[in-house]
Formats: structure tokens, C-alpha cells, sequence
């Protein structure tokens, strides 16, 4: 199949590499010319693991290229995905179509003979329809069918998500268009992977309650956390606990600083804002979002709290500044509110982060970033975790006590087992786990 996709963010570089590895011919089309010339000589945009390596492969084996021409790109196409960024809009918080509707007007003026026009881009229900329109009125008698695919990928695991879905969902009641997206996603068909046809609204739906579901497990974890905290449980085990019945699941409760990344933040108030338009509040949506919010800033208060109560003219090191591992992704990442509560504190900050700085440089302010998480501890007061990189999880804890001014250690991953931090001679902190009660507890029963 001839496969064009409409941006090379994200979702349309990853989807566009992986239909090109299933042998596909694939072009992607991007109007930063810079990008484009960087993608052709193999420079990244974003950091995905083995990204770079698929695209090269796939670009020397000439199913991959890079253009900025909309429409050469499009007019031999099957299939036009539009993968355009959709951002919370200023203002009022609805999704920014305005990307998805400017590309609908260019791909309607460049199509030539019969193409399924595909909206990878994460839209709110009824956009569909508008490109629809769009079509209609810019190629009129033309052969065209608009179908919804939204996407799942994982920023960090996105190339295997891709390749091995736990389904594939297409939005339309068109035969036809049925016939090419199925022809697209055939070789998923190994691996058995369930594609879903239902119709193009219910599958814009599908997207949004799905990270909307996603983000409330997250956040009823974190609550209850606190509650672990309170009372002295420990709340990784409540998570096995319930996450071992089936009609609950394990993924998805693991306590922390809170959600963020490019898709929860954005998608949940869209969610919102879709649900007000149609007098159907969401409460439970809403006290997401807004326990979320709360919860990021919480845990600079519980490094401050950790380091005394005060630290004003103090150094506290940050590792992790990226929202989650293995990407460089800064959108609405929890280290943003947790070193500005810092900062408003009086506290100087340094970090680390295996792959974020440049993207963290670019939105924080006054932060001095170092070149391994020892540098991070040596001279503060206080090393906090914020992000679960890998290469976090083995640190040597007694260098790094040597390297602090004091001893304090505040995990709001858990990365750490309690009593092997405390071995260690850390003023440990962690996340629901009853800072330290829970160990003193199983010692004495022990």
C-alpha cells in the first residue's frame, strides 16, 4: 500500500516507520523544512528507542522518505493519515483542531484518484464529520472516505505497541474503506492482534475514555497512597493486592508524583470540555484532572517537609526531569511543579536526566544541569527521584550518602526498598509506604 502520513511529530514519525517496516511504501510529509532535512540525514526529532535505527533501515531499503510536499506526497496515496499535533486549546481548554483542519483543506486540493483519509491525530467526537465536509467541499466528486484510527502508543515501548497492539481500532462504516485499512494493518494479522471496526464517532470516543480510564487509575492509587501513609500500609503491596483480580489489573497502579506526558493532561480535559458541550458531565473525570494537578505541586511540599520544613539557601538534586522513562518528553512532567515549589521555597536545584536536558532546558528556569546523578548529590542537602530511569535503579546508595551534605533521600518512585535505603543511613522518604513505619512494623512482628 502507498501511505502518506501528515506530520512528523510523535505518532506520524513512529506509525509512518512502523507501516514502512511492514512493507509498505510510506511517505512522511512535514512542513518544518529543518525537521525534514534532519530526518533525512537520520537525526531524530524526538528520542524513542531503536527509532533511528527502523527509520534508517527503512529509508535504505527506499519504502521510508521525507518530504515537504503535501501534495506529491498525497496524489498517488491509498491512505492519508493526518498525525498533526491537536494541543489543549488557550483559553478554554478544547482541543486545537486547527492543525488537522488546514491539513484536511490541503490533502482535499492534492488527492487525485480514490484515498481513505485517516485522522491518527487524537480529536475530539465529531471531527471526523468536519474533515469529512472539508473533503467534500475541497474535492467534490471525488472518491474519498474519512475513518477515525486513533493511537496507543507508549512514549518509550511506542515501536512494540505499534507491532504488537492489543488492538487496532478503525471508525467507519464504509466497505471500502474497510478493504484499505485492513490491507494496511494485514500484517498484524500474525500476531493476531484484534481489529476493531465500529462507527467513526464511537471510535473518537474510544481514544479519549481510554486515557481518561488510564489517568484514573493512576490518580486512585496516588489517593490511596496517602492513605497508606497515614495509617502506616504500604500501598506497593495494596497494588498487588488488588491489581492481581483480574477485572482490576496491575498496570497503571504504581504510586507517584502524578501523571503528565503528551497525551492524560490533554486528553482528559478535552474529555471534559466534550462532555460539558453535551450536558453530560464527567465528574469522576473532573476530580481527576483536578487531584492530578494538586498532586504534582504535593510532592514539593514532601520534599520540603522531608528536608525540615525549610530550604531556603539550600541545594536539592533532582533526578529524573522527563515525565516518564525512556523519552525526552517535558510536556506537563511532574519535575516542573515539584522544582518550581522548590524554587518559590528559597532552594537552589541541580539535575540529571538521561535523555531530557535539552527539552528541560527549554522550559526551566535557573537549574544547573549535571552530568550523572552522582553530580546531582554532591554538595546538596537533599537527592530526590523523580523519574524511574533504569539507570536509577542500582545506584551505589553509599557514595552517594558521601557525596550529600545530609542524608536525605526522597523516592517518589519507590525505586528503593525501605530497609535497604535506611541500611544505608538515609533519612529515606518514599511514596505510600509509611516512611519507614511499615519496616519498623515488620521488624517487630518479624
Amino acid at each position: 500500500m502507498r501511505i502518506t502520513m501528515i506530520g512528523t511529530g510523535y505518532v506520524g514519525l513512529v506509525s509512518g516507520a512502523c507501516f514502512s517496516d511492514f512493507g509498505h511504501d510510506v511517505i512522511c510529509v512535514d512542513k518544518d523544512a529543518a525537521k525534514i532535512e534532519k530526518l533525512e540525514a537520520g537525526v531524530m526529532p524526538i528520542y524513542e528507542p531503536g527509532l533511528d535505527a527502523l527509520v534508517a533501515t527503512n529509508v535504505k531499503a527506499g519504502r521510508l522518505s521525507f518530504t515537504t510536499d503535501l501534495a506529491a506526497g498525497v496524489a498517488d496515496a491509498d491512505a492519508v493519515f493526518i498525525a498533526v499535533g491537536t494541543p489543549s486549546r488557550r483559553g478554554d481548554g478544547h482541543a486545537d483542531l486547527s492543525y488537522v483542519y488546514a491539513a484536511s483543506e490541503e490533502i482535499a486540493k492534492a488527492v487525485k484518484g480514490k484515498t481513505v483519509i485517516v485522522t491518527k491525530s487524537t480529536v475530539p467526537v465529531g471531527t471526523g464529520d468536519e474533515v469529512e465536509r472539508i473533503m467534500r467541499e475541497g474535492a467534490p466528486g471525488k472518491e474519498i472516505y474519512v475513518c477515525s484510527n486513533p493511537e496507543f502508543l507508549r512514549e518509550g515501548a511506542a515501536i512494540d505497541d505499534f507491532k504488537r497492539p492489543d488492538r487496532v481500532v478503525v471508525g467507519t462504516e464504509e466497505e471500502a474503506a474497510k478493504e484499505v485499512m485492513r490491507a494496511i494493518y494485514r500484517p498484524l494479522y500474525l500476531n493476531r492482534s484484534p481489529i476493531l471496526f465500529t462507527a467513526r464517532r464511537t471510535s473518537e470516543l474510544i481514544k479519549y475514555a481510554a486515557n481518561a480510564f488510564l489517568a484514573t487509575k493512576i490518580t486512585f492509587i496516588n489517593e490511596i497512597a496517602d492513605l497508606c501513609e497515614a495509617v502506616g500500609a504500604n500501598v506497593q503491596d495494596v497494588s498487588r493486592g488488588i491489581g492481581l483480580d483480574g477485572r482490576i489489573g496491575a498496570k497503571f497502579l504504581h504510586a507517584g508524583p502524578g501523571y503528565g506526558g503528551s497525551c492524560f493532561p490533554k486528553d482528559t480535559l478535552a474529555l471534559l470540555k466534550t462532555a460539558d458541550d453535551y450536558d453530560t458531565p464527567v465528574r469522576i473525570v473532573e476530580a481527576v484532572v483536578q487531584v492530578n494537578d494538586a498532586r504534582k505541586r504535593a510532592m514539593g511540599r514532601k520534599v520540603i517537609k522531608a528536608m525540615g520544613g525549610d530550604v531556603r539557601g539550600k541545594t536539592v538534586g533532582i533526578l529524573g526531569l522527563t515525565f516518564k522513562p525512556n523519552t525526552d518528553d517535558m510536556r506537563d512532567a511532574p519535575s516542573l511543579a515539584v522544582i518550581q515549589a522548590l524554587q518559590d521555597a528559597g532552594a537552589t536545584v541541580k539535575a540529571h536526566d538521561p535523555e531530557g536536558v535539552e527539552q528541560a532546558a527549554k522550559v526551566l528556569k535557573d537549574v544547573e544541569f549535571v552530568a550523572d546523578p552522582y553530580a546531582a548529590a554532591d554538595g546538596a542537602d537533599a537527592l530526590v527521584i523523580v523519574t524511574e530511569w533504569d539507570a536509577y535503579r542500582a545506584l551505589d546508595l553509599a557514595r552517594l550518602k558521601g557525596l550529600l551534605k545530609t542524608p536525605v533521600l526522597v523516592d517518589l518512585r519507590n525505586i528503593y526498598p525501605i530497609d535497604e535505603a535506611e541500611k544505608a543511613g538515609f533519612d529515606y522518604t518514599s511514596v505510600g509506604r509509611g516512611n519507614g513505619l511499615v519496616g519498623e512494623l515488620a521488624k517487630a512482628e518479624g
